[in-house]
């Protein structure tokens, strides 16, 4: 692919002009495959949008030209981002011949960011930018407030409708982009408030100084009327101008990482009352790291590369992971705190119950792929490695209290990271991977290609002896747990492989675990969690879920775990037998309105007793629904047909969307802190399903 790159002359830092917009492609091949630059047009992809529009705005806010941005959901599916920056230019650009607002809407990689003086420092330099959304929305509109006047132009499929013209005069500076996603790419429009707050909030964190107000004006139906203003402009710049009552969140932070390490730590308990942060610049890196350990053996790093969270870390992290280790250990070593049979301290030591956040902004960023989910860039781990393991030495030399306190942090991990190897090691070397018998509750398959085996984990020896039954002995394997595991938010490796439930479970897989953990060992392709529907097997549920999540994110990630979804009923009419896995399935099958109903909650009771109650308006046509609680009330052939047979049942594969919201859950509901879980069960208990 030839990439034509302009770079413009020198021009004085305070300008921004349409010079400083290099044009490297256009938008045709978007419409085509958006897959290829949002990632997905399911939910993930239309979130993405708004993303994509407001990392522009934030961008001018890194530079220090906008400290006010505006998010607000409009009904009929549209988005309107404002911010009060220097405004998209729009003078023609030399090598388009056109505006530069039209350039950097209509032209794939137009922008500022790719050299000139526009932005120093961006998120965008992997971006897809503006033009993007622009040709997803099949209509989009730019409002531009610089020069003293109000410049707009409209767009249909990333197309201009007319030129860029000027239709009033303003004081004000800024951008406004409001769009509307094309169905015919995004089948369902809804954009999740949840998410988009999330998000939101921890851009804020991200940027000192910089108010994020987010709106939610979906359901009312008098503010396009109140916007529209004369010229085809908005009659205010900010939609909160028009005082409407609307569901709103603002964020904004002076403190940075280490406000936004408060709040991260929240429901959790320090060991140490002031919290590390420092921000310098070395070179062109700019580096900011705040940290503080709290009683917990999980550690959260989050890492952002010019305000990108990186998922999965990279240069930054490696920098602050060997600063950390090596500082640590040599405080431990000069403050004479090594007793006989000490040893240094290792990286999984010094992480143990460790909550960090490190972020870099440099010029010219390198991300190992598209979706920026790792940062490659050599020089950020240099820098965060001078800069962290400076600040943070004289941090412990001048706070005792607070060194004293890390330091026996991690020597308890080192303590029980021997202890965990010793039962760790116990365990492997009896394990099925040394020629030993795999465990006796097993009931494993015939088969030994990976790719072709699965097993069930089931609730109770009731399900595991129908579920042996009726199993595909080929390809299926079933190992019952007996009541509910250990659960394991709290609990260390050692004490963990305690548990005959989970060391036959570990054993099963054949990954192993911890540090000798191999994805490649993994016996089954499909491990696949059964268990009843109700309160005790979600409860169970929770438990194996939580167990992947700590210790098995890689079988997740691989795509490998998933839930059975037996049904709810098993509904007969006549001689046809249907079965429902809903309520509202259910309803459907039975037609409540012309069939006669029998309903059964006994998997033993004769379906022949005349002293049923019947419930209806047509006897000819009777059901008999029978409401089954758990697996152990099918017989075999009906756990083969609902929820074992491959070509009938319905499986959901466990996938992690947001790792950071799924850490903060997980910690929530299987942690220590009763009034967060208490609060978190209120606050979401209308979503539950109860089956009382």
């Amino acid at each position: 692919m030839l990439f034509i790159i302009f770079m413009p002359k020198e021009t004085p830092k305070s300008q921004y002009k349409a010079a400083d917009i290099t044009v490297l492609e256009g938008l045709e091949p978007v419409r085509k495959r958006p897959g290829m630059y949002i990632g997905t047009t399911g939910p993930e992809g239309l979130q993405h949008l708004i993303i994509e529009v407001f990392d522009n705005a934030r961008d001018e806010a890194m530079q220090g030209f906008a400290d006010d941005i505006e998010i607000t959901l409009l009904p009929n599916d549209r988005v309107r981002v404002v911010d009060n920056g220097r405004g998209v230019p729009v003078d023609v650009h030399k090598q388009t011949k056109v505006s530069a607002l039209e350039t950097i809407m209509t032209t794939l990689h137009a922008g500022g960011k790719f050299g000139g003086e526009g932005y120093k420092v961006s998120g965008g330099l992997h971006g897809v930018g503006v033009s993007v959304v622009n040709a997803l929305s099949i209509w989009a509109r730019a409002e531009v407030h610089r020069d003293g006047g109000v410049h707009i132009q409209e767009y249909s499929k990333g197309k201009q409708k007319a030129k860029v013209k000027k239709v009033s005069s303003s004081k004000k500076t800024g951008t406004i982009i409001t769009f509307e996603p094309d169905t015919e790419i995004f089948k369902e429009v809804e954009f999740n408030w949840e998410k988009i707050i999330a998000h939101m909030r921890q851009q804020a964190y991200l940027v000192k100084g910089m108010r994020i107000t987010v709106l939610d004006a979906r359901d009312n139906t008098e503010i396009e009327k109140k916007l529209s203003g004369k010229g085809g402009i908005d009659s205010v710049f900010y939609v909160r101008e028009l005082e409407l009552e609307l569901p709103s969140m603002s964020f904004y932070f002076e403190g940075g990482l280490l406000s936004l390490v408060k709040f991260y730590n929240q429901h959790q308990k320090p060991i140490h009352k002031n919290i590390f942060y420092v921000e310098k610049q070395i070179d062109d890196v700019s580096v900011e790291v705040s940290l503080q350990y709290v009683d917990d053996i999980s550690a959260r790093l989050t890492a952002f590369a010019n305000n990108t969270y990186n998922a999965e870390g990279g240069t930054h992290v490696t920098g602050f992971k060997t600063a950390l280790t090596r500082t640590l250990n040599s405080y431990f070593k000069n403050a004479n705190l090594i007793k006989n049979g000490d040893e240094s301290f290792t990286g999984d030591d010094v992480l143990e119950g460790l909550t960090a956040v490190i972020s870099v902004k440099l010029p010219e960023v390198q991300f190992e792929g598209q979706t920026k989910a790792k940062l490659g860039s050599v020089e950020a781990r240099g820098a965060v490695e001078t800069v962290f393991g400076e600040a943070f030495g004289s941090f412990l030399e001048e706070h005792p209290d607070e060194a004293r306190a890390i330091i026996n942090k991690v020597l308890l991990a080192l303590k029980a990271r021997k202890a965990a190897k010793a039962a760790k090691d116990s365990v492997l070397r009896k394990g099925a991977l040394e020629g030993m018998t795999l465990p006796g509750k097993l009931a494993d398959c015939q088969s030994r290609r990976a790719e072709e085996s699965e097993i069930f984990i089931v609730e109770g020896d009731s399900a595991g002896g129908s579920s042996k039954q009726g199993r595909d002995r080929r390809t299926q394997a079933i190992l019952p747990l007996r009541g509910k595991i250990l659960n394991v938010e709290r609990a260390r490796l050692d004490r963990m492989l305690a548990s005959a439930e989970i060391k036959a479970l570990v054993i099963a897989m054949g990954t192993a675990i911890g540090d000798v953990f191999s994805l490649e060992k993994l016996r089954y392709h499909k491990i696949i969690i059964a268990t009843d529907a109700d309160v005790d097997g979600a409860h169970i549920r929770t438990l194996l879920l939580t167990l992947f999540y700590r210790y098995f994110r890689p079988i997740i990630d691989g795509g490998y775990l998933y839930i059975a979804q037996p049904p709810l009923y098993k509904i007969k009419r006549g001689k046809e037998v249907f079965y429902a896995y809903s309520d509202e399935e259910k309803d459907k099958l039975i037609g409540k309105d012309t069939l006669t109903i029998e309903e059964s909650s006994d998997a033993e009771q004769n379906e022949d007793d005349s002293e049923k109650e019947e419930v209806g308006v047509k006897k000819s046509s009777k059901v008999t629904i029978q409401r089954y609680k758990g697996l152990g009330e099918m017989n075999a052939d009906e756990l083969w047909e609902t929820t074992m047979d491959p070509e009938r049942r319905v499986l959901k594969k466990v996938e992690v969307e947001d790792a950071q919201e799924a850490d903060r859950v997980f910690d929530t509901l299987m942690g220590t802190d009763v009034p967060s879980r208490k609060s978190f069960i209120q606050s979401n208990a209308k979503m539950a399903n109860l089956d009382i």
